[in-house]
C-alpha cells in the first residue's frame, strides 16, 4: 500500500474523488506527476490542519526541512556552473535572492500553489493562504516531496524550471525594490513610529565586509538582514519585516 493510500485511509477517504482531481491539476501546474501522491498531499499539509483533525496526523514541516536543503543545493550548483568567474560573495547574494521567502511565495502564488495548501479553518479565515511564510514553506515542502518521489534529477528539473528560469526577473526586481520606503510608508499609514535600523554585527575584511542589521518599531525587532553593505542589509531587514507583518513585498 502506498503512502498516499495509507494517508487517505487514515482520513476515511477510500474512493477517488475531487481531492485526487485537484492534485492532478496542481501536478499539471508543476510539470511533475507523483508516483506516490501521498507525498504531495503531505507537502501541502500545514501543521494547523494536522492538529485540527483531532488525529495524530503529520504535517509538512519535515518535508520543508528537506526541501530547503535540496533547493539550496540545486540553485548553488547551477549558479556555480553558469558563473565560473563570479566571486563567492556575489554568488551567495544571487542565491539568497532566488531562495528567500519573498521569491518562493511570489512564485507559488503565480502558479496557484497557495490555493492547494491545507490549513485549519481558523488559519484559512485569517488569510493563511496568502501569508508568505506559509506559502513559501509549502513550496519548499513540495520540492522535498519531489525529491523523495523522483530523486534529485526530478527535483532539479522542478527547481530549475519553476525558479531558476525566473532568475533575471527576480534579480532585477530585488535590486529595484525600495523595501525601506515601503516599510516607512506602511508604518506612517498605521500611525506607528518610524523604523529604526541598527548594525549589530560586522564581519570580514574592509574590502569584503558583511553587515548584520536589525530593524525595530517602538523598540520591538521585526526584521533582520545580512548584506555586503549597510544599505543592502537594511533593505533585506525591511523586506523581512514586511514579510513578518504579512504584507506582500
Amino acid at each position: 500500500m502506498s503512502f498516499w493510500q495509507s494517508f487517505k485511509q487514515s482520513l476515511g477517504i477510500n474512493a477517488r474523488g475531487p481531492l485526487d482531481r485537484d492534485l492532478e491539476d496542481l501536478q499539471d501546474l508543476m510539470g511533475y506527476h507523483f508516483r506516490d501522491d501521498g507525498l504531495l498531499i503531505l507537502g501541502l499539509t500545514h501543521r494547523s490542519h494536522a492538529r485540527s483533525t483531532g488525529q495524530d496526523q503529520p504535517s509538512n514541516e519535515r518535508l520543508e526541512f528537506l526541501g530547503d536543503s535540496v533547493l539550496g543545493l540545486v540553485i548553488s550548483d547551477q549558479l556555480y556552473k553558469d558563473h565560473p568567474e563570479e566571486l563567492e560573495g556575489n554568488l551567495t547574494k544571487t542565491k539568497a535572492m532566488l531562495v528567500n521567502e519573498t521569491t518562493l511565495s511570489t512564485i507559488a502564488r503565480e502558479l496557484g500553489i497557495n490555493a492547494f495548501v491545507r490549513l485549519s479553518p481558523e488559519e484559512e479565515r485569517s488569510g493563511g493562504k496568502e501569508r508568505a511564510s506559509i506559502v513559501s514553506d509549502a513550496f519548499e515542502s513540495i520540492i522535498g516531496a519531489v525529491y523523495l518521489d523522483g530523486g534529485l534529477d526530478a527535483a532539479r528539473d522542478v527547481v530549475l524550471r519553476l525558479i531558476y528560469t525566473r532568475k533575471g526577473r527576480i534579480v532585477t526586481d530585488s535590486a529595484q525594490r525600495n523595501y525601506k520606503g515601503d516599510l516607512l510608508e506602511l508604518m506612517q499609514a498605521r500611525g506607528d513610529t518610524i523604523p529604526r535600523y541598527d548594525v549589530i554585527q560586522e564581519e570580514g575584511p574592509d574590502h569584503e565586509k558583511t553587515f548584520h542589521v536589525v530593524v525595530s518599531i517602538g523598540g520591538q525587532k521585526i526584521g533582520e538582514g545580512v548584506g555586503l553593505s549597510k544599505k543592502e542589509a537594511e533593505q533585506k531587514a525591511a523586506c523581512r519585516a514586511l514579510e513578518q507583518l504579512s504584507i506582500e513585498p
